[in-house]
Order: C-alpha cells, then structure tokens, then sequence
C-alpha cells in the first residue's frame, strides 16, 4: 500500500506539471510577451479604446489641417457671409426664446427677423461679390443637407405661422397703428385690474368700460385681419383674466336676440298644438247634418199628402 500510494503521488505531480506548462505556452501563444530592453519579460497591455486614444494623443496626426485644391476652398467673402448669417439666426432664436411666454415676439423679434432675412437673400441670390464670386451654390447647393436652408425654412415657418407680418407695416418693418392701438387699450384694461386686485366686484363695475372697448377693438381686427399672435394671446390671457380669475361678465348686444329666437323655438311646438286643438273644435260646432236625413223627412211629407 506505501508503495501504491506514493506511485500515485508521482503520477499525480507529473500530469499536474503537464498541465501547467500548456497553460503556459497556451497564453504566451495568445498575448506574445514584450522584452524589456534589459531582457526582463513584460506583461501584456490592455487594449485601449479608440476615443481615450484619441485623448491621449495617439490620432494626433490624423487632424484635417490640410487643405483641399483652391478651386474647392470657399471663398473668403462667403465665409464672412456665412459668419454673419450665424451671427444674425443665433440672435434672432435667442430673442424668439426670450418672449415664447407671454408671447411677444411679433413686437421685439421682427428687426433681427428682418436682419437675418437680408444676410439670407444675399447669400440665396445669384448676385455676384468681390470677385465676380457667388455665395449661392458653394454655400447653398455644395452638399445633400443643405444646412442654411434648412435652417432658413424651419424658423422662417415660426414666423409665418405666427402671422406678424399682420402686425407690421412698411419698410423697413415696423408695429402698425392698429397693433400700436390694441396695446395701449390692453394696457388701460390690465391697469384697471391691478388697481382692483382685492375688491373684484368694484374691479367687474369700474374697469367693464375698458374691457369692452378691448374686446370691440379686438372683434375689427380680427374681421379686418390684423391679429398675430401676440394680440392673439394677449386677448386670451386678459380674458382668462376677466371671467376665470375675477368671475367677471359683460353681456354682449347679441344676448337678447339669442333669447328672444330660443323662447320662439321653444315656445312654438306649444303654440302649434293649441292653434290646432282649437281649429278642430271650431269645426265639430259648425257640423252640418247630412242631407240624405233630410230629403227622407221630405219624402215622407209627400206620401202623406198623396195618401
């Protein structure tokens, strides 16, 4: 059995140093190992990712710092346009932003509107520059995107939508008489409401003249249509105001019409029912008795006479 048992151990020891060694050479096959210039064996590197190799430095010489053949290149007069057309749209949303709430921006965005819009027709048009050069297809038609237009058409949809050239006048543009009238009614009426913020019925008595003059203002313009939506909203608001927050009313001219047309509607089924039920009584009073019964009492008179 000692014999057995430490042929056993042998056995085991040289199978297990077996194994060891084609692990060994296994993973020299898979990650080769680096010699150290003084012959030391190194460890295999991690492998670092293409963005942190990016930062480290190791694609610093893949950078676009070369040039293409001049007659590619824009030009330096279309690269100012473009500068300028940045600088201009970056305005003109930074001012859209600014009064999205309560909406104002037919009152304070059109002069950057009408900024970007000029610095966009000269670049869109065919009109030649410095040079005889033309900004219209290396800047507007030299890739698929499209990127200034497509700029141009969303936020020009913004202003279209918004329908401030009704509030506008002239050119250059500038607010309308009609737009300059409405706010300063509007104005009348919100000062009204401040002065009575805590006696709402004394609000709904005195400042019902002004709120009327406003609403009346507000139904010509709308027939004459010369709202945008900064009148637009500002009358909702100011009417939000009127009923919900102060549970104010104002009947209007047309109320009593409505009134009198309804109680017409309702009251005429009635009327027609009675109208009828009296025609049919009137005719079973004028019934008149058949003539056959009469002619018979007749006709017996004369038998009588002959008998």
């Amino acid at each position: 059995m000692d014999l057995l048992t430490k042929c056993t151990f042998v056995v085991s020891c040289l199978f297990a140093g077996w194994m060891i060694t084609l692990i060994t050479g296994a993973n020299c096959l898979v990650y080769p190992s680096e010699t150290s210039v003084d012959g030391a064996i190194k460890l295999p590197s991690a492998v670092i990712p293409v963005s942190q190799a990016s930062r480290l430095g190791f694609f610093s010489s893949l950078s676009l710092s070369s040039t293409f053949p001049e007659d590619l290149e824009v030009n330096e007069y279309c690269i100012e346009l473009l500068h300028i057309y940045g600088q201009r749209y970056v305005t003109y949303a930074n001012c859209l932003v600014s009064y999205a709430r309560p909406v104002k921006i037919c009152q304070n965005c059109y002069t950057y509107f009408s900024n970007l819009n000029e610095i966009y027709n000269n670049i869109s048009s065919d009109k030649l520059g410095p040079g005889n050069v033309s900004c219209h297809d290396s800047l507007m038609r030299s890739d698929r995107l499209m990127l200034l237009y497509t700029l141009y058409n969303k936020i020009e949809e913004i202003w279209t939508s918004a329908e401030c050239e009704q509030c506008l006048t002239g050119d250059p543009k500038a607010l309308s008489n009609g737009t300059v009238n409405f706010m300063a009614t509007l104005n009348q009426s919100l000062t009204c409401f401040e002065q009575y913020q805590r006696n709402h019925s004394e609000l709904c008595k005195d400042c019902k003249a002004s709120y009327k003059r406003l609403n009346e203002l507000y139904g010509r313009m709308e027939k004459n249509q010369t709202l945008c939506i900064d009148i637009e909203d500002a009358m909702n608001m100011t009417r939000r105001l009127w009923s919900k927050n102060y549970g104010c009313s104002v009947p209007r001219e047309e109320t009593v019409a409505v009134i009198a047309v309804s109680s017409f509607m309702l009251f005429l089924p009635i009327i027609f029912y009675l109208s009828s039920f009296l025609h049919s009584e009137q005719k079973k009073r004028k019934l008149i008795h058949p003539k056959r019964a009469k002619s018979s009492s007749s006709l017996m008179n004369i038998q009588d006479k002959f008998s």
